[in-house]
């Protein structure tokens, strides 16, 4: 690898004669990603891949085949290289060759042709592998209930790409692909690429149809709950999950109906401390003008401290008949850990990196941040002591994979060696241990 030498002198400690420069050798910063490795191997991701990835390739004289490659970008994605020419520099890397099993790696040029090549075919595949992945840590995890929680997020574009619009409910420009997660584990189950000038509503009932067909058939819980905010409040997905005998929460866009029968319901008392805020719950039958019968809906009316109206209204429609108002809101108020999952797959893994022009391709991106999230949600899942399965992939980086580290090889043994200084070492045997005494 060329690289320029840089050699500085440094002023911090006059008493002493500091220089810094590059000239180390080959070392890593990322000597604990063999984590990964060591993990994939357990859970037979190669053989997935292999699985459910085909893509055609009529090159000859191949150097990388175009499995290896998508392997390397998630490698990247994992250790939070968002940057494409980033596999310029870390080709060489002693340490990603070995987890990879590559000599030599692939560029960026080699990485951008991969993305190029995909079709959509392709791109639908890498999708199922995310979701095999997601099947994969329910089915370990045996929860007695499924909580399906529904969204939309925004990607945005900075430039003429395909399909880009402007969307008003996020004043930005760029794509709205629906999001889709189990609530209780946070596994992804779905990420469904749209152009911009898609509403939330759009579609939302057939792509609901499509997550109940698949969970439901794989699923004998006693308990699948459907969750989602506003914009999936339509009678459509309402009728769905009665018919199924799914149990839904759905927040209710504010209307005048709905805010002035919640203003007859609340009240105000002669003990009533104004400086605190304060809340109500009511449930009451109601029936839209775009619903063919009435349902079960909880509010919520906030009056602020120092005010002595109540201003604030929330409206959640469910099946719950009965339960109380303060339940319904508590099952609803829990969806907002899906927040947390959408910004951990956007900022943690890139998921709304739109570097290209083809749609096709932001799709085939959005597609690898899908699987790499997977990855490192099952690992947290399977493999972390309880104090750190909630633990963000940033920390995890810190803490777990960007450890100073050597590679050295004698006769046929290869040997990793780690930073004897390294503050989080015995997490970092804790989980090399529990990962090898997984028994898939």
């Amino acid at each position: 690898m060329a690289f320029t030498l840089q050699q500085k002198s440094l002023t911090f400690n006059a008493q002493k004669e500091i220089s810094v420069a590059n000239d180390g050798g080959n070392l890593t910063n990322d000597a604990g990603i063999v984590l990964v490795a060591e993990f994939l191997k357990q859970i037979h991701f190669d053989q997935l891949l292999a699985q459910y990835v085909h893509i055609p390739d009529p090159r000859c004289f191949v150097r990388h085949e175009w499995l290896e490659v998508l392997k390397q970008w998630l490698y990247q994605l994992i250790a939070g290289y968002s940057r494409d020419r980033d596999a310029n520099t870390l080709q060489y890397d002693r340490l990603f060759q070995e987890a990879l099993k590559q000599k030599q790696l692939s560029s960026q040029s080699m990485m951008s042709t991969l993305l190029h090549t995909l079709t959509e075919e392709n791109v639908a595949q890498l999708s199922q592998l995310a979701k095999k992945l997601a099947d994969f840590g329910m089915d370990h995890q045996n929860n007695q209930h499924f909580v399906l929680d529904l969204d939309s997020t925004s990607c945005t574009t900075y430039g003429q790409q395909e399909e880009a619009e402007f969307i008003y409910h996020y004043g930005i420009n760029g794509y709205h692909p629906f999001v889709a997660f189990e609530g209780l584990t946070g596994l992804a189950l779905d990420v469904r690429h749209r152009h911009g000038k898609s509403y939330t509503s759009t579609h939302a009932e057939e792509y609901l149809v499509e997550m109940l067909d698949r969970y439901q058939q794989r699923s004998e819980d006693p308990l699948l709950l459907v969750r989602g905010d506003s914009g999936f409040a339509k009678p459509e997905i309402y009728e769905q999950c009665e018919q199924r005998g799914v149990h839904y929460v759905i927040k209710l866009k504010n209307n005048a109906r709905l805010i002035d029968q919640a203003q007859h319901q609340v009240q105000y008392t002669n003990g009533t401390n104004y400086t605190k805020t304060e809340q109500q719950y009511f449930k009451i039958h109601y029936q839209a003008n775009s619903w063919d019968r009435p349902r079960t809906v909880a509010m919520k009316a906030t009056r602020k401290g120092g005010y002595f109206l109540f201003s604030e209204f929330q409206f959640v429609v469910t099946d719950f008949a009965d339960l109380s108002p303060q339940t319904i809101f508590q099952l609803y108020q829990k969806r907002g850990n899906m927040e947390n999952f959408i910004k951990e797959m956007k900022t943690g893994f890139f998921a709304d990196k739109t570097d290209s022009h083809s749609f096709l391709a932001n799709k085939a991106r959005l597609a690898l941040s899908f699987i790499a999230y997977n990855i490192i949600h099952l690992m947290k899942q399977l493999t972390f002591p309880q104090t750190k399965k909630a633990t963000v992939i940033d920390t995890i980086r810190f803490q777990l994979f960007h450890i100073a580290g050597r590679v050295t090889e004698h006769a046929r043994k290869i040997q990793i060696h780690l930073s004897s200084t390294n503050v989080y070492n015995a997490l970092f045997w804790e989980v090399l241990t529990r990962i090898q005494r997984l028994n898939l």
